[in-house]
């Protein structure tokens, strides 16, 4: 199967409108499946009722609007179109930091299953493929968002053209914009929640930026909801990694001739210092993914096809969904800022095949 491209422009809230339309059952069902996950404790720790959900989803929403009015107002238009309040919409798109909130105002027990091992990925700078990095990403997310991933060719008025890979509801996960700014995530369980901003905000306003520097400020100044991993890389060759917890931002910059990677759980001190304790099983996993791809990247000259082959890796790093976490490799991106190429991929990498973009023209 293919990737669904769609060409949102103009306004925040005409794009959110379209989005909204083109995609309202899709994104009806993804939100109270995502919902629903939270009410159950299965990612939350805790059983909660509809309306707790949607109290904590409300409190998170004039942070939202503080970060950027613009893409609230979008968030808020798509679920305008589709029937959904804003605070549905934030539980809907921000979920891997949501739960981080949800957790920290709830306490109690955590389940095997509220800890996410969600994607592998890595920056290769210009000196390992021919004076023209990359940045790529499996993204991994429980087995169910397969369906609803798609491209969005996101063209706001007075703000650059992106290429944004993300899911139907959900302003935006991955991307790389007309600069030649690249943007991806891993995720990271932080102990440290708390009302604030969610990640697909973050990316979205780092991907109106012309620089990867500019990019980084924009994660180091946001009030986040939840912990994350941000790498930020552009047409340059600066790149970024940076492992963001609401409390605590740690920065790691990329370097000549060494692939920059990481997986899901933390590598500096002061990160880990807030991160929740994670079961051996997903340790593990993340460690052997790192491993693997370090392995994979270590010598010779990098191109796009060795990249594609990493995602691919059915030892380690393509994932399938297994009980009880049910995380799987929904898709991947791979992105080449200093010729505006974008390779994206729909659904098992190992499966299907990629599919090239480009933001070269308009």
């Amino acid at each position: 199967m293919t990737i669904r491209v769609i060409e949102l422009a103009g306004s925040a809230g005409a794009m959110g409108a379209a989005h909204g339309r083109r995609f309202a059952e899709e994104i009806r069902h993804y939100t109270e499946d995502r919902i629903g996950l939270v009410m159950s404790g299965l990612w939350s720790g805790n059983r909660l009722a509809r309306s707790e959900v949607l109290t904590i989803a409300e409190s998170c929403l004039p942070f939202h609007d503080a970060f950027s009015p613009e893409l609230t107002e979008e968030m808020v238009a798509i679920g305008e179109a589709a029937g959904l309040s804003p605070a549905e919409m934030v539980v809907a798109g921000g979920f891997t930091d949501f739960v981080d909130a949800v957790r920290a105002s709830t306490g109690g027990p955590l389940p095997p299953e509220v800890f996410e091992d969600d994607c592998t990925a890595f920056i290769v700078p210009d000196d390992r493929a021919q004076g023209a990095g990359y940045f790529g990403q499996t993204w991994d997310m429980h087995d169910t968002a397969t369906p609803f991933v798609i491209l969005t060719d996101v063209r706001p008025t007075g703000k650059p053209r992106a290429l944004v890979f993300t899911t139907t509801g959900c302003v935006g996960q991955i991307g790389m914009n007309e600069a030649g700014v690249a943007v991806g995530i891993n995720n990271l369980t932080g102990a440290d929640g708390r009302p604030g901003v969610t990640w697909p905000h973050v990316v979205r306003k780092a991907l109106e930026q012309t620089s990867a520097k500019d990019a980084m400020d924009v994660i180091t100044g946001a009030h986040l909801a939840g912990a994350h991993n941000y790498l930020v890389f552009d047409a340059q060759g600066v790149g970024f990694n940076l492992e963001a917890m609401p409390t605590a931002t740690v920065v790691f910059e990329v370097t000549a001739n060494d692939v920059l990677i990481h997986t899901n759980h933390t590598l500096s001190p002061i990160a880990t210092d807030r991160e929740v304790p994670r079961p051996a099983q997903l340790q593990a996993s993340s460690e052997k993914r790192l491993a693997k791809a370090t392995e994979l990247l270590a010598e010779g000259d990098i191109d796009e096809q060795t990249l594609m082959a990493v995602t691919r890796d059915e030892e380690a790093i393509c994932q399938v969904g297994y009980d009880p976490y049910h995380v799987e490799s929904c898709g991947a991106a791979i992105m080449r800022p200093r010729t505006k190429e974008f390779w994206a991929v729909w659904g098992l990498p190992k499966d299907n095949e990629y599919e090239l973009f480009s933001l070269a023209t308009a």
